[in-house]
């Protein structure tokens, strides 16, 4: 009988055209989906006959309720080595293998510095301006040389992240709960004194962070008042490392002089949604890992996953 595998959340329908999955068409059937699916009775729905899924990132949850109604379910494969909304133990109970794939930290370091430097040269403004026939540079951009830029983690994307900043000529400082002077000096950086002084003496700031429980609304509107109000804020990270609420009413307020967001607290954005209209925002729709080169690592790897489940070894486990 031939398996059938669902591939979630292709809203640019490429599953199919970035990788080669001529190794795996003899035994299964793929089926892509454009749409998202916001619920778990829909999610439960559309995947009842389906055998294999492979799932973005960590944009679909797969809890314990989920996974006890997918009978037919015996292997999910997530983009990445590291997926905090699947339940490894439920998952194991009901027999199904999760594998993930390599994941280049490259892609979200340049959407950083696409959204800083939009913002800093107001160029979504400008451009539309320009298109519209409107007013002839109309913004005075800010500058970057001799700036201070305060990063919230300095890991792989934050590391990478600072070295594009020093190149701009900018000074560079870190903070993170577990940061140490020795890393930071082996990045070239300076380690803040702590999270209140990088927010206060930097005139941008840009998550690095990993999503936990000690750094869940990191960035509240305590944090957010210390900004200057030349400040810009950046998050690629996570959602809910930024207080929404808090963000919204400074940019309201003009106590920031912008931010860029790639993340939401509800992906994707509802049509209402007051972020699609506050001002002084850049936001793009979780943009961070969507790449040519990035996408064909995730389906390649995929479909050499499944080809390794079919022949009894199963590689990139995780959980």
């Amino acid at each position: 009988m031939r398996l059938r595998c669902a591939v979630l959340d292709d809203f640019q329908q490429v599953a199919t055209e970035l990788a080669d999955w001529s190794s795996v068409a003899g035994q299964v059937d793929v089926v892509s989906f454009s749409e998202h699916f916001g619920s778990e009775d829909e999610l439960a729905a559309a995947l009842a006959e389906f055998d294999i899924v492979v799932t973005l990132r960590e944009r679909v949850p797969f809890p314990a309720g989920l996974l006890a109604r997918l009978p037919r379910l015996k292997l999910l494969i997530a983009s990445g080595m590291r997926n905090t909304v699947i339940d490894y133990a439920a998952a194991e109970a009901h027999g199904v293998t999760v594998c993930g794939t390599a994941s280049s930290s490259t892609p979200p370091v340049e959407l950083t510095w696409a959204l800083l430097l939009g913002l800093a040269r107001g160029i979504v403004e400008e451009s539309n301006s320009l298109r519209s026939g409107g007013p002839w540079q109309q913004s005075v951009g800010a500058d970057l040389h001799g700036r201070r830029l305060g990063l919230l983690g300095l890991g792989k994307i934050g590391s990478k992240v600072a070295q594009v900043g020093l190149a701009f000529g900018m000074r560079v400082g870190a903070w993170s709960q577990n940061l140490t002077g020795e890393r930071a000096a082996e990045v070239g950086v300076e380690l803040a004194a702590s999270k209140e002084e990088l927010l206060s003496d930097s005139d941008f700031v840009s998550v690095h962070l990993a999503l936990g429980d000690r750094t869940r609304g990191l960035l509240g509107a305590a944090e957010l008042a210390l900004l200057r109000p030349t400040a810009y804020l950046i998050n690629t990270s996570r959602a809910a490392i930024v207080d929404q609420d808090a963000l919204l009413a400074a940019l309201h307020e003009g106590r920031l002089a912008g931010a860029g967001v790639d993340v939401f607290d509800v992906e994707p954005l509802p049509a209402g949604h007051p972020l699609r209209t506050a001002p002084r925002l850049l936001a793009t729709p979780h943009l961070g890992y969507v790449s040519r080169a990035n996408y064909e690592t995730y389906y390649g790897q995929a479909v050499e996953g499944i080809r390794a489940f079919l022949d009894g070894k199963p590689v990139r486990r995780l959980g």
